[in-house]
C-alpha cells in the first residue's frame, strides 16, 4: 500500500510503518447494538473495515416456530424494539394474508396511526441519537423528549410503553380509547415544536454540517445493488417506499409525499428521517378524521379470534373456543406466503410457510437492518476513524432486526 502521506520536508526520514488493525464494538457506545467492526487503519484513514453482525443470538425465528401463531407476536416487538407497533402489524398482515382475512376499515385506519406513531418515535430516536453522538446532547434531550410524549399515546392505548403485544390476528388486542384522537391532536403539534428546536440547533451548526455533509456517500444504483430500502435508500434518490409503491391498509388513501435526498451522504440521511416524521404526522391527521368513533375493530371469526371473556366465564361453547385457540392455536390455511410492509428502516417482510397447524411451520423476516449493515464497510473504506460514528449512527442500525 501507498504511504499516505507522501511530502516530506528537507531532512525528514520516512521510516517504514505498518497498518494499525483496531476492534471497533462489540461492546461500545457508538454501535447502536451488539456489532463489531475490524478496522485497517493507515494514520486515522480507514484502509479497509470488517463488519461483523450476529453477536446478539437472537435465535428469533426457531422461537416463533415452537409456539402458536399467536405467541409471536411478542417476539416481533422485539426485532425493532423501537418502532414495535410496525413489526406487530407487519406480522398481522402476513397471517391475514396467508388466512384471506380483511380486518374491518377501522382497524386498518387504527393500525395506521399507531404505525405511524411507532415510526416518528423511530426516526426521533435514530436522530437524536446521531447527534447525541457528536457532542449535540441538547437536541438529543429535546427529540427524547418528543419521543417521550409519543410513547405515553402508545402506553394509553396499549398498558406499555415499549413492546406492546397488541397486534392480533384478525385486529387488535382493544379498540381505541375514546380520547385518542384528542391526545394524538394534542400531542403532535408539541412534537413537531421540539423536532423544530432540535433542528435550528443542528442545522445551523457548522461543525455538524461539517462531520456530515459528504461523508458516507453511496449512490442510488449502488444502493439498489446492496438491497437497501427504507430512508437510507431514499436519501440516495430512489422514491421506493412500500407504502407508495404496494399500498395496504389505507395507504393509497390519503395524502402523503417521499422525501428523497440528492447526494446520499449521512446529512441527506439525517434530513429524509426529519421529513419523513413531518409525513407521518400528516398521514395521521388524515386517519384522525376518517376513522370512526364507533364499529368493530376485529373480524368476526371464532377460527382466529379468541371470544369476548364474558362469554367465556358464562357459555361452554365460548370456553371451548378460548381453550382450543389458546392451547393449540389457530388453524392457518397450509399454504406459503411473503407479506411486506414500510417499517422504520425500510421494507420489513415476512415469509410465512403453513402446514395447516396452529405453529408455524417456518417464519423467516426480510429485515431492512441487514443489508443496509451489510453496505457498511462500502461507506467507510477509504474515510476517517472519525466519520464512523455519523456514518454508522445515520444506518439506524437495529441489533435484534439485524441478528435475527
Amino acid at each position: 500500500m501507498e504511504p499516505i502521506d507522501l511530502e516530506l520536508e528537507e531532512g525528514e526520514l520516512e521510516l517504514p510503518a505498518e497498518p494499525m488493525h483496531l476492534n471497533m464494538g462489540p461492546s461500545h457506545p457508538a454501535m447502536h447494538g451488539t456489532v463489531r467492526i475490524v478496522l485497517e487503519l493507515s494514520g486515522e484513514t480507514i484502509v479497509k473495515s470488517d463488519v461483523q453482525i450476529g453477536y446478539l443470538h437472537r435465535g428469533f425465528e426457531k422461537m416463533c416456530e415452537r409456539g402458536t401463531w399467536a405467541q409471536v407476536f411478542p417476539y416481533v416487538d422485539r426485532l425493532n424494539y423501537i418502532s414495535p407497533m410496525l413489526c406487530n402489524v407487519g406480522y398481522a398482515l402476513a397471517v391475514e394474508k396467508l388466512c384471506e382475512i380483511q380486518v374491518p376499515d377501522r382497524c386498518q385506519w387504527y393500525r395506521m396511526a399507531l404505525g405511524e406513531l411507532a415510526r416518528i418515535s423511530d426516526h426521533l430516536t435514530c436522530t437524536g441519537a446521531m447527534a447525541m453522538e457528536l457532542g449535540a446532547f441538547t437536541p438529543f434531550l429535546w427529540f427524547l423528549k418528543a419521543r417521550e410524549m409519543i410513547w405515553d399515546i402508545l402506553e394509553e392505548e396499549t398498558g406499555a410503553r415499549l413492546t406492546h403485544s397488541f397486534g392480533r390476528i384478525g385486529g387488535m388486542a382493544k379498540p381505541p380509547t375514546p380520547n385518542f384522537k384528542e391526545l394524538c391532536r394534542g400531542s403532535l403539534p408539541k412534537v413537531l415544536d421540539l423536532v423544530e428546536e432540535g433542528e435550528k440547533m443542528l442545522l445551523k451548526n457548522r461543525i455538524f454540517l461539517d462531520r456530515l455533509e459528504n461523508v458516507g456517500v453511496i449512490s442510488g444504483a449502488e444502493a439498489v445493488a446492496l438491497s437497501w430500502t427504507g430512508p437510507c435508500l431514499r436519501a440516495s434518490g430512489v422514491a421506493y417506499d412500500v407504502r407508495k409503491t404496494y399500498p395496504y391498509l389505507k395507504y393509497d388513501e390519503v395524502d402523503f409525499e417521499v422525501p428523497v435526498g440528492n447526494k446520499g451522504d449521512t446529512l441527506d440521511r439525517f434530513l429524509v428521517r426529519l421529513a419523513e416524521m413531518r409525513q407521518s404526522m400528516r398521514i395521521i391527521e388524515q386517519v384522525l378524521s376518517r376513522m370512526a368513533d364507533d364499529g368493530p375493530i376485529n373480524v368476526d371469526d371464532p377460527r382466529v379470534m379468541l371470544p369476548e371473556k364474558h362469554a367465556v366465564y358464562t357459555t361452554i361453547e365460548a370456553t371451548i373456543q378460548h381453550f382450543k385457540l389458546v392451547m393449540e392455536g389457530a388453524k392457518v390455511p397450509a399454504g406459503e406466503v411473503y407479506s411486506y410492509t414500510e417499517g422504520g428502516n425500510g421494507e420489513f417482510g415476512f415469509y410465512l410457510v403453513s402446514d395447516g397447524t396452529g405453529t408455524p411451520y417456518r417464519v423467516r423476516i426480510r429485515p431492512p437492518c441487514m443489508p443496509i449493515v451489510g453496505g457498511l464497510s462500502k461507506l467507510l473504506d477509504q474515510s476517517m476513524l472519525s466519520d464512523i460514528v455519523p456514518t454508522f449512527g445515520s444506518l439506524n442500525m437495529i441489533g435484534g432486526e439485524c441478528d435475527h
